[in-house]
């Protein structure tokens, strides 16, 4: 055991690593390398004998996977290999995997195809369009991810009985073209494994030891094939962090972590407490906020850690004034990032950048200026400007209902000369009928949201003509050259929390921690979604290693108050106060 194992595993990892076998719960605080323990269990597996070809190991990235496989391929014996190497990979490589073999079951063949997302979304479009739907009533967007949710919960039903029905004919129109979609990769195998007993059995006799990475994640059509596959032996290991259940909006459901011990009641509870990333000021000012909610497994962080510096809070009167102050204070240095709750909040961050000549890079994401409805929207104004900007022209012509924009084509240069940027801005949404075309959008709440951010901007400028020659500025300079001062700079990261989850950074800004952002005004009302918002402000605190900065605007978030005053240093000098605010 000693040959295999990591030398540097602490007590608890090892115990974890080590476990002789049943079901083990790995309850993993942030930074506590809980996917290096789960890596060493299934080290420790292969060196006690157990076949490659009876372990299965789940990860939610492929780059987890290929790390996994790397790491296991390298102690396996020569002589063992023939046994067969551990499944190591997604739940989606994994159901895939079961039905290359038992596509026959759902009226496929092996060599079925497997529908992206922008496949099943046309596919969605077809049926609609074939059957004549209200498309206010169902647009696509919707349909869509009412199905997908219908099969990430195992539930088959949709509540209406149109839906039911294009949802039945979603269903048919997959069988019949030989395809599944990426919902099917889950949710067909669980269906199989609970209809057919005698399948499921000789699954169980394949696969004899199961270790889940990121359980807290887990959706019920997950929840249920590991389940039910691990019910015979019960050799589940997972692991998992209840604090950082972000993910409710996948259809994510955290209490699958939460009810462990009720599905395997002698369950071996190992908890991974050690955190080797952050400050101890960092460790003690997220462990204070997250330990405000009530659904969670209470646990208590703590590092050997420098104590580090104090947090720091700055309170400005405008979400530009708090960009600004980024601007002056980030290194590009690449161990710098900025968080945010929603996208939209990337644009005043995007354009400080650029006018102090910062190289940024979205991450997981857009440009704000790049994201489509900005690029619609934009078109608009640029066209009004300019009546022979045939660019412009031909994209309101693609991507506005053309019975809608056709007829205030001519009207928009005299509208831009006769109204302010943002009741034009209105204007082209009402007469175009805009927002009917995006509510069939999935994303249609964050697209209003960049909108939002958008008028808001246009507010600052007297005409249209000015609020083009800015957003043109911006867009033009958006990847400042490397010279002088910035010379082989590396770009600051930009992201939203949710595409932070995973990730360190040396330093974190953590913007707009203002209320009715973070948390969200959506989710003030219900307990259960303002806890996951509060889940969420931890996940960002912890993103940070050395410093942390937050910062708000208008009114503070909640959350900030949450942090013990001895740990934070507070400066609100940003309120009406046009200087910039330096760190010390």
């Amino acid at each position: 055991m000693a040959g295999i194992l990591p030398h540097d595993l602490n007590p608890n990892q090892l115990e974890a690593a080590s476990y002789a076998g049943g079901p083990l719960l790995i309850t993993a605080g942030a930074g506590s390398g809980k996917t290096k323990t789960l890596t060493s269990r299934l080290l420790y597996l292969l060196s006690e004998g157990v076949p490659g070809s009876q372990i299965v190991a789940i990860t939610f990235t492929n780059k987890a996977a290929e790390e996994m496989k790397r790491r296991a391929n390298s102690v396996i014996p020569a002589d063992k290999k023939g046994d067969g190497l551990p499944f190591i990979g997604t739940f989606h490589s994994f159901g895939a995997r079961i039905m290359r073999k038992e596509a026959r079951n759902f009226g496929r063949t092996g060599a079925f195809s497997i529908f992206d997302e922008n496949d099943a979304v046309k596919l969605v479009k077809k049926i609609l369009k074939d059957g004549d739907f209200d498309k206010v009533r169902y647009p696509f967007g919707l349909v869509r991810k009412s199905i997908s949710r219908a099969k990430d919960e195992l539930s088959g039903e949709l509540g209406d009985d149109r839906l039911e029905f294009i949802y039945g004919r979603y269903e048919a129109e997959l069988k019949r073209q030989n395809a599944f979609d990426f919902d099917d990769l889950i949710e067909k195998p669980a269906r199989l494994f609970e209809s057919f007993p005698e399948v499921l059995s000789d699954y169980q006799n394949r696969f004899r030891y199961f270790l889940v990475d990121e359980y807290q994640d887990i959706n019920t059509a997950q929840y249920r094939l590991v389940k039910l596959l691990s019910d015979k032996e019960r050799n589940l290991s997972v692991v998992g962090d209840d604090h950082q259940s972000i993910y409710s909006f996948r259809s994510a459901d955290f209490r699958n972590f939460l009810n462990f011990e009720r599905d395997f009641p002698d369950a071996k509870v190992v908890v991974l407490d050690q955190n080797y990333r952050s400050t101890k000021n960092i460790v003690s000012a997220s462990s204070a906020v997250i330990s405000n909610n009530k659904n969670q497994r209470p646990k208590t962080l703590w590092t050997e850690n420098e104590t580090g510096d104090p947090i720091k809070i700055y309170g400005f009167d405008s979400p530009e004034g708090e960009a600004e102050w980024v601007a002056e204070n980030i290194r590009p240095d690449g161990n710098s990032a900025v968080l945010y709750r929603t996208n939209a909040q990337s644009r005043p961050i995007e354009q400080a950048l650029v006018f102090n000549g910062i190289p940024y890079f979205v991450y997981g994401g857009l440009k704000f200026y790049d994201r489509k409805e900005i690029k619609d929207i934009v078109s608009a104004l640029r066209y009004a400007v300019n009546p022979s900007d045939e660019v412009s022209k031909e994209r309101l012509l693609k991507e506005f209902k053309k019975t809608k924009v056709k007829p205030v084509l001519g009207a928009l240069p005299e509208m831009a000369e006769s109204l302010s940027p943002v009741e034009f801005i209105g204007y082209l949404l009402k007469e175009t009928d805009y927002f009917t075309t995006l509510r069939s959008d999935k994303n249609y709440e964050e697209r209003m949201e960049n909108i939002g951010e958008l008028i808001s901007f246009a507010e600052s400028f007297k005409s249209v003509a000015e609020l083009v020659e800015r957003v043109s500025l911006l867009e033009s300079t958006d990847q400042p050259r490397q010279n002088g001062s910035n010379a082989g700079a590396v770009p600051v990261r930009l992201m939203t929390i949710h595409m932070a989850k995973g990730l360190e950074f040396d330093n974190v800004f953590l913007v707009g921690a203002s209320e009715s952002i973070l948390p969200h005004e959506r989710s003030i009302f219900k307990e259960d979604d303002l806890e996951e918002e509060r889940r969420l402000m931890y996940v960002a605190m912890t993103r940070a290693k050395k410093k942390l900065f937050i910062s708000f605007f208008r009114n503070a978030s909640r959350f900030l108050y949450e942090i013990p005053p001895e740990l934070v240093v507070f400066d609100n000098t940003g309120f009406g106060d046009e200087d910039t605010i330096y760190l010390d």
